[in-house]
């Protein structure tokens, strides 16, 4: 079973979609370089209990189910730090997870074989055109457009990645869609809370 090194942190990632960090904890620090030389990635939970930042006498505790990411970019920032662009590649189940002596979480996976960017195209019907024509609305938005993401509208699994990631919803919420497996459950489910958003509006 793979062993994987995490980042826990209180945002859900999906694959597919990118996320900028500012990198100043010497384990990330460590972590990064370590990534960068040897091009692999890192796992990205939603943080359960504990905070984002090491603190003595305190435990991190993730979710058990995140996306593993890879670097795509990088950069030293103006004020000084070490800035990543880090982009969902496949999401994976923790089997076990511990922290090692560097207080970097590391843990146990299994990867899933179809919530990946490699997955098999399914082609998004009539059911789900308004969801799409949403998604591309949200992508409109400034903050959107600078992450350059690349969306297959014609992709169920895509639209279904993208509006979890931004429909304006709580990230617990975010993190019960990253788990369901079933990519029609997923849109169906997104649409609910799309028609409870309308409503509440």
């Amino acid at each position: 079973m793979p062993e994987i090194p995490l980042f826990p942190l209180r945002i859900v990632i999906f694959p597919g979609g990118r996320i900028d960090l500012q990198i100043f904890e010497r384990r990330y620090i460590d972590l990064i370089r370590h990534c960068l030389k040897s091009d692999t990635g890192f796992g990205i939970c939603l943080l359960k209990e504990g905070q984002e930042s090491f603190q003595d006498n305190t435990r991190q505790i993730v979710h058990r189910t995140g996306t593993y990411a890879k670097i795509v970019d990088w950069q030293q920032l103006e004020n000084g730090l070490l800035g990543i662009t880090a982009e969902g590649d496949v999401k994976f189940t923790i089997e076990d997870f511990w922290q090692a002596d560097s207080d970097l979480l590391r843990a146990k996976v299994e990867f899933s074989s179809a919530d990946n960017v490699a997955a098999q195209v399914i082609p998004l019907n009539d059911q789900f055109s308004g969801l799409a024509g949403l998604l591309k609305s949200l992508e409109n938005h400034p903050l959107v457009e600078q992450k350059n993401l690349l969306i297959n509208y014609e992709n169920l699994w895509d639209v279904g990645w993208r509006l979890s990631e931004l429909i304006p919803i709580e990230v617990e919420k975010k993190q019960q869609l990253l788990e369901i497996d079933d990519p029609w459950k997923r849109m169906e489910i997104i649409e609910e809370i799309v028609a409870n958003l309308a409503n509440e509006a």
